[in-house]
């Protein structure tokens, strides 16, 4: 369970008021960030929704999982450190991932090309709700969602879509996007366990061979999209013992993201493929 001090509980709950408006700031910032790097090359028009559930081998409602999920993440331990009950961190801090991600879809839903997704809202909802779900049965996060990026030869095929440049190809091409499940197994075992807590198993996803997301636009390129599935190994940061607030800070921000490590990958088209070091 989570344990502060009542003097900083105390002294971050005076800062709190000021750490919202920031937050609120960064977040009106991104968005702005986001409406420039995905649509300032496109045309508008009225707002309307689209079923995209069956594109991209589903790699952009894994992106919209992880991103609520370390948002509600950081939403409930902020409560908690403010001295916010648990049961009301758990929930008001759990849904901040689904309030931010969701009005995302009306950027999607101004887009021609593109519409507001049903499918993309369930997505933020159950990442959301993956985090309230362990709070609630563990008090803790024992099966943390993780993002892991490699650059393909892809992009350059359709860049004003899946990007130029590495800041705008880690965002846009799912090709080099990996998604992971890093399990905090020393969480599951006995107290008395020699399993090292710093060490988590991990599962993988990822797609390739994906210029656009319908299969006849790809096939008359030569490719055809597939997915794949990897074992790995991960880092579990935050169970690194420091004292150091900076480090602390530091550990939180890297445990979103999948340590580079050795991984076993199972594909339809190679069958099983070993990886000496997976990005």
């Amino acid at each position: 369970m989570y344990e502060t001090s009542p003097d900083s509980v105390n002294e971050f709950s005076k800062r709190l008021p000021y750490l919202a408006a920031g937050a609120t700031a960064v977040y009106v910032g991104g968005l702005a960030l986001l409406n420039h790097a995905w649509y300032q090359d496109k045309e508008r028009s009225s707002f309307h929704w689209f079923n995209d559930a069956h594109e991209w081998k589903q790699k952009d409602k894994a992106g919209h999982f992880w991103g609520a999920f370390h948002e509600s993440r950081l939403g409930v331990d902020l409560l908690r450190k403010a001295g916010v009950p648990e049961k009301k961190a758990i929930w008001y801090g759990g849904a901040l991932g689904f309030v931010l991600q969701t009005p995302i879809e009306y950027f999607d839903g101004r887009s021609p090309e593109y519409g507001a997704s049903l499918t993309d809202i369930a997505a933020n909802a159950a990442g959301s709700l993956a985090v309230i779900g362990q709070q609630l049965a563990w008090g803790e996060i024992r099966l943390m969602p993780k993002f892991s990026f490699h650059r393909t030869r892809y992009a350059a095929l359709r860049p004003n879509v899946l990007g130029k440049g590495l800041s705008e190809e880690f965002l846009k091409d799912y090709n080099g996007q990996t998604y992971w499940l890093s399990v905090n197994m020393a969480s599951f075992l006995p107290a008395s366990s020699k399993f090292p807590r710093w060490l988590n198993p991990a599962l993988g996803y990822g797609a390739e061979e994906m210029v656009y997301h319908d299969t006849d636009a790809n096939q008359a390129l030569g490719l055809n999209a597939y997915r794949q599935y990897y074992l790995s190994l991960d880092l579990n940061w935050q169970a690194i013992p420091t004292r150091s607030k900076f480090l602390k800070s530091a550990f939180y921000v890297l445990s979103i993201f999948k340590l580079p490590a050795p991984a076993l990958e199972y594909n339809r088209r190679q069958g099983w493929k070993a990886h000496g070091l997976y990005f």
